[in-house]
């Protein structure tokens, strides 16, 4: 019986790896929109949170499995537990990355994208997904905690993204809706950044058994 949970827990862990890999991927291609306009990875960033959900479901159905099939004892609970919040917040990352690929081609172009630090932003945010996935499969609570602290920096740029999108209204460097644009995907990093935090928490409650 313990055979076969650990076999499904593995299963279990290789899942989230695809998952976090696919929201790398949905990262990466919205950040390439604002700079060059694709039809091609447009269609690859959506489609790509279409797979994110599908893995989501499928994740979930594994862990209920998990839950009511076998007896697990209380840190593989714990495993259980933090995959399914980990998948969730997951799949609001496609979204969100899916909603910047939308909204990316009304910006391209735009000469104020160059002089904020949105580009700055985005880096720090695939860091802070990559390094939250990454602190999960290596089950490393050290570099988990090093995500939370990047989040400081996410919410710093986000800051200082508004208070130069406030100057360039002011100089009337470009029509509002695409000042208003770039906001709306400054706004989505700071919450995909959110995500990662929420999902390096809990990598360390799946290792630990306390809340960061």
């Amino acid at each position: 019986m313990r055979n076969k949970f650990d076999e499904q827990l593995n299963i279990l862990n290789n899942e989230l790896i695809t998952m976090g890999a696919l929201c790398e991927d949905a990262i990466s291609g919205a950040v390439n929109l604002l700079t060059h306009e694709s039809g091609k990875i447009k269609e690859n960033v959506i489609e790509t949170d279409k797979q994110i959900d599908r893995k989501e479901k499928e994740i979930e159905t594994l862990c209920m499995r998990l839950l009511l099939h076998q007896q697990p004892v209380a840190r593989d609970l714990r495993v259980v537990s933090s995959a399914l919040k980990m998948i969730s917040d997951m799949e609001r990352i496609g979204d969100q990355a899916s909603d910047i690929a939308e909204m990316a081609e009304y910006v391209t172009d735009s000469e104020v994208q160059s002089k904020i630090h949105i580009t700055d932003m985005a880096n720090a945010t695939i860091k802070m997904v990559s390094e939250s996935v990454d602190s999960f499969v290596k089950k490393d609570v050290a570099l988990a905690r090093e995500v939370l602290c990047h989040d400081d920096i996410v919410d710093d740029l986000f800051d200082k993204v508004k208070s130069e999108l406030i100057t360039a209204v002011q100089k009337n460097e470009s029509n509002a809706e695409t000042l208003i644009d770039l906001l709306m995907i400054a706004k989505y990093f700071e919450r995909i950044g959110d995500h990662a935090e929420n999902i390096a928490e809990w990598v360390i409650y799946s290792i630990t058994g306390k809340h960061a």
